[in-house]
This record gives C-alpha cells, sequence and structure tokens, in this order.
C-alpha cells in the first residue's frame, strides 16, 4: 500500500463545469484542502463545487461560496471539515465551477492511498 501525498490545479477560464480531479483506480483518497484564489483585483466570484460518486449523482460541497477580489480562501475550512475529512473512493469526482470565466485559481491537496 503506497501513500502519496500530491495536489491537482485548475484556472477555471470558463464558467462551465470543470472536472478538478478524478480518484484513481485502487485509490481512495483524503482531500486535506481546496484553496481558491480570486485573480481578479476588480471584483468578486463565487465558485460552486460537486462530488460526483461512481454511479454519477452529483453531491454538493460549496454552494455559491463567494471568494472575494483578490483575495484567497480555503473551501472545507469548517472546524467539522478539519475533524473529519472528506474520504474518496476510487473514481469518484470532484467539480469545480466559477461565475466568472477567467478568475478563479484552485489547488486541491489530497492524500491518495493505494
Amino acid at each position: 500500500m503506497a501513500n502519496v501525498y500530491t495536489n491537482y490545479k485548475a484556472v477555471l477560464t470558463t464558467s462551465s463545469l470543470t472536472t478538478l480531479y478524478t480518484v484513481p483506480s485502487e485509490t481512495t483518497s483524503i482531500i486535506k484542502s481546496l484553496r481558491v484564489t480570486n485573480i481578479d483585483e476588480q471584483t468578486d466570484c463565487k465558485i460552486r463545487a460537486f462530488l460526483v460518486d461512481s454511479n454519477s449523482v452529483s453531491y454538493t460541497i460549496e454552494t455559491n461560496r463567494n471568494v472575494q477580489k483578490g483575495t484567497s480562501e480555503e473551501l472545507f475550512n469548517s472546524y467539522a471539515f478539519s475533524t473529519s475529512p472528506v474520504v474518496l473512493k476510487e473514481s469518484e469526482i470532484i467539480k469545480v465551477q466559477a461565475e466568472n470565466g477567467g478568475d478563479l485559481h484552485v489547488i486541491l491537496s489530497v492524500l491518495e492511498i493505494s
């Protein structure tokens, strides 16, 4: 069994739903953090995040979280998340969507156990 700490990054260039991460085969993943940066210095931007399971059922993780202009924010930053991480199974997917294309950069930090 191998443990790998890694990250996945995306620049949300459109307002379309974007796949950020898919759990590799024969792997369980534990999300450490999901950092979002709004590079737009003039306008706030909302982000939505979803977990899609292996049956293509979508579960909302964050809905319309506002990221202020020119700032970074940690999604899942509540006390509950820090003590109860999100565990993903093989083939599950994290998708994100920006209100405004070109405003948001996202970084997902994850522990992959295979």
